[in-house]
């Protein structure tokens, strides 16, 4: 089967990042609202924020390794017959998303630097990550604190109707224009692209 005439897929290892980054960010989603809503003193209030942090950590981590790996392995190419106005949203959206996954985790850093309670983040209950040193001397500590939760809560909207309208893009594609941009992220063998 000539190369030429196959879907351009992203390779596995974009594929996994892609998928575990998803996962993540609506497991943080739901962890979000959970840990706002309980009050302190339910014994897990606690275990939620650890988790949310650990998850935090974990996805700043992802998105830097997904962004290098993007830089190294180039992505498929769009379709040809893509109006210029979608080729720039698509960009403008990517752009945004590794931008809120990277400030978002530096945003709740500096949540928990600031807060009152000092109390330790441990990823995943194994290493312990320290404050920053620059928000916990700081004399506007509780307005670094605030101002930072209040950026961190705005992107957690932001980045969610980014994704929503990333899914409904992609739906779209495969559905109604019937092309090949949802099946680039999604595995499976290759198939010959329609005529």
């Amino acid at each position: 089967m000539p190369l030429k005439n196959l879907i351009h897929r992203y390779g596995v290892v974009a594929m996994v990042l892609h998928w575990t980054m998803a996962v993540c960010f609506v497991g943080q989603i739901g962890i979000g609202i959970a840990m706002t809503i309980l009050p302190l003193t339910d014994p897990l209030t606690f275990p939620l924020y650890q988790t949310h942090k650990s998850l935090g950590i974990m996805l700043f981590g992802l998105a830097v390794l997904r962004l290098v790996w993007r830089l190294a392995d180039a992505p498929p190419a769009l379709p040809p017959q893509l109006p210029l106005w979608q080729v720039r949203a698509s960009k403008a959206v990517h752009f945004g998303l590794y931008a809120c996954f990277i400030v978002m985790p530096s945003l709740g850093w500096v949540i928990v630097s600031a807060s009152p309670y000092g109390i330790p983040t441990y990823f995943f209950g194994l290493v312990e990550l320290p404050h920053l040193g620059f928000v916990v001397a700081s004399p506007a500590k509780q307005s670094l604190g605030d101002m930072a939760s209040f950026a961190h809560w705005f992107l957690a909207w932001v980045v969610s109707l980014m994704i929503l309208g990333h899914i409904g893009a992609a739906l779209w594609h495969h559905f109604w224009l019937g092309d090949d941009v949802l099946r680039r992220m999604l595995p499976g063998r290759p198939r010959r692209i329609s005529p």
